[in-house]
């Protein structure tokens, strides 16, 4: 693992959120896009070298509707950064990690993504990804 990638947090309303972290972070969000096999429209922000990636739900029974549903707004998961995100996935059920995504696949910011089990990291959702080279 490289770096902390960046921070995902599930949010009601993204064009609210949006006006109010462009003011904490006084930026504005780089990108916006929608990933439809989550289904969630998601607002990224460059914070140094990481980043704050907003989601929110485009369907009632999407992962980020349940999680505000259950949980409220909020941080929703971290995500560290990969070299090689096959072999990580490897390495991590070799350690006894639960993953949801036991193969690597297309995620938002030109990433490939997947998510280990929070029962297996002590309740935290962890993301790992890395960059899709073109």
């Amino acid at each position: 693992m490289k770096k902390i990638e960046h921070l995902g947090i599930a949010v009601k309303d993204l064009k609210k959120s949006n006006e109010i972290f462009s003011k904490l972070l006084n930026t504005a969000p780089y990108k916006e896009e929608a990933v439809e096999s989550e289904g969630v429209t998601t607002s990224f922000f460059q914070v140094g070298d990481s980043k704050i990636e907003l989601l929110q739900a485009t369907r009632s029974d999407s992962p980020i509707a349940k999680f505000i549903e259950k949980k409220g707004e909020g941080i929703h998961h971290v995500a560290f950064n990969v070299e090689d995100i096959e072999k990580e996935i490897e390495r991590l059920q070799e350690e006894g990690f639960e993953l949801i995504h036991k193969q690597a696949k297309p995620g938002a910011d030109n990433m490939l993504i997947a998510f280990l089990h929070p029962k297996s990291t002590n309740g935290m959702l962890v993301e790992i990804c890395q960059q899709i080279v073109d």
